[in-house]
Order: structure tokens, then sequence, then C-alpha cells
């Protein structure tokens, strides 16, 4: 066996390549390497994986299916305020026309096609009291 300076045993097996190999390709790089060359993939492990691949697919889907839901409601929502827009420019046109026609001088244009007259004697008004009321007369 080999002896550091503090005194601490190295079993006979490990030796300095071994050493460089582990620190050169730790773990966690390995896994990476197989993962890139896609070597995961024909080991006997893909069976233990295929449940978690098969919820990454689910995950994928649903995920793909809410974004096409989402830009749909959007798209329909721009639709909506176009029409509420368009909605509201007419209420205000009709709103204006109506007042156009409303006024006095207006209707007496359309009505004077019909024959009748604009009275210009002011309306009188009627007072009864109340012991008319209770006469009868």
């Amino acid at each position: 066996m080999n002896k550091l300076k503090e005194d601490i045993e190295i079993p006979a097996e490990v030796t300095p390549e071994k050493v460089e190999k582990k620190v050169a390709n730790p773990p966690a790089a390995k896994k990476l390497m197989r993962f890139l060359d896609g070597s995961f993939m024909t080991k006997e492990n893909v069976v233990d994986m295929l449940p978690f691949l098969l919820f990454i697919s689910l995950i994928g889907i649903i995920y793909i299916g809410n974004r096409y839901y989402s830009e749909k409601n959007v798209f329909k929502m721009n639709a909506i305020g176009n029409e509420l827009k368009e909605l509201r420019s007419e209420y205000i046109s009709t709103k204006s026309e109506l007042m156009f026609k409303s006024k006095q001088s207006e209707v007496a244009k359309a009505i004077a096609e019909t024959g009748l007259k604009e009275s210009v004697v002011p309306p009188k008004k009627i007072v009864v009291t109340k012991e008319e009321l209770n006469t009868g007369n």
C-alpha cells in the first residue's frame, strides 16, 4: 500500500490514472454525455424511465393544448372588443340623429307634409277649483 505524507493508507487498486479519470469525467458529466449521445435509451433502464417519459409527454401535450385554447380566447376577446367599438359608434350616431330629428323645427317640417300645421296660439291653462269639482259643473 502507498502512504501519503500524513500517513493515510490508500488502497492498492487506487492508482493515479484512475483518480485522474474520475476527476476528468465526474458522474454528472457521464450522465450528460449518455443523454447527448443517446446511449441511455439503449440500456435496460429505459423501461424504468418509460412512465416518466410518458408523464413528460402528457404534460407537453397539455401545455400545447392550453396555449391553443388561450390564443383562441384572446382572438375572441379582440373580436368582441372590435364589435363593441362598432356598436358604441353606431349608438352615438343614432342618438345624435334622434336628437336632431326630435327638434321642434324638424318635427314641424315632417308634419307639414301630412297637412298639419304648427299652432301659433299658445296653449291656455284650465283651472278647476274644488268647489266646481264637488258641484259637478
